[in-house]
């Protein structure tokens, strides 16, 4: 019997464009990958014993390298990212690679980080096991993606305005995680002890274009592989503004965006 292949929903070329241009950026927004980033590294202090070998997978510039520095008991970290322009930035050694085709011997490391990657992951199934068998038996996985709560009042705005001034909509928000689902993801990935916890954060933005323009420097934009191409009319985007001030306003006339951060702790089999 031949395995069914996962459905695609990304484009990995254009992710890796995204990243590559976030990390051209010199003075990019990442506050949200900072605080997911510190997130992730406050687990460490919970945990007592020491993990000499680490990967962080999706390393951007090494923020995730700077939040654990000092903890844990790391003493050499491997920085990989899908972008190269990312892990030329990043702490050494760097290395090119994304979470679906792991380089990586069984067994490498003691300590997998992902910060605000897996989102990204057309088999995340498949990702999840490829960092199971990374990990050392009884090593950690920490990792954080982006959940189903992100950014819904956009692709509300978003979708009616199409529907209003086109008469037709395509998909504009990546169909994130469902935090309930992720515990047995990780049970079916091989792991044990899986928790998984969630936090909603609440951004606000002057408008649209300004949310819009975050979206793109952070790498986030748009990567479904069914996207609408080419540019969106001006009468939609205008609408779509309007819909969204109309629907989800903020106080000092901004507008808000959610975003669910996803806390994944699990322990490959001791």
């Amino acid at each position: 019997m031949v395995a069914k292949s996962p459905m695609l929903l990304f484009d990995s070329r254009a992710l890796r464009r995204h990243r590559a241009r976030a990390a051209n950026l010199p003075d990019a927004p990442d506050f949200l990958v900072m605080e997911a980033a510190e997130t992730l590294a406050d687990r460490l202090d919970d945990v007592r014993r020491r993990f000499p070998y680490a990967l962080d997978l999706g390393c951007r510039d090494g923020v995730m390298t700077r939040a654990v520095k000092g903890r844990g008991g790391i003493e050499y970290l491997v920085s990989a990212d899908p972008a190269s322009e990312f892990a030329a930035r990043a702490p050494r050694p760097s290395l090119v690679c994304e979470a679906e085709a792991l380089p990586f011997a069984p067994g490498s490391f003691d300590l997998v980080l992902s910060n605000l990657v897996l989102h990204w992951t057309n088999d995340l199934p498949g990702a999840l096991i490829q960092l199971r068998q990374a990990l050392k038996p009884g090593g950690l996985l920490l990792a954080s993606l982006f959940g189903g709560e992100t950014l819904t009042e956009l692709g509300s705005a978003l979708m009616e305005a199409e529907l209003e001034i086109e008469g037709g909509a395509g998909p504009r928000v990546s169909p994130f995680a469902d935090l309930r689902d992720l515990g047995g993801l990780l049970q079916r990935a091989g792991f044990q002890e899986p928790v998984v916890d969630g936090d909603r954060i609440e951004v606000t933005y002057p408008d649209l274009p300004a949310l819009m323009r975050d979206l793109r420097a952070m790498g986030e934009s748009n990567a479904l592989i069914e996207r609408r191409r080419g540019l969106t009319r001006r009468a939609t985007l205008a609408r779509a503004g309007e819909l969204y001030r109309r629907n989800f306003p903020a106080p000092g006339g901004r507008i808000r965006a959610s975003f669910q951060v996803i806390s994944l702790t699990a322990w490959a089999p001791a």
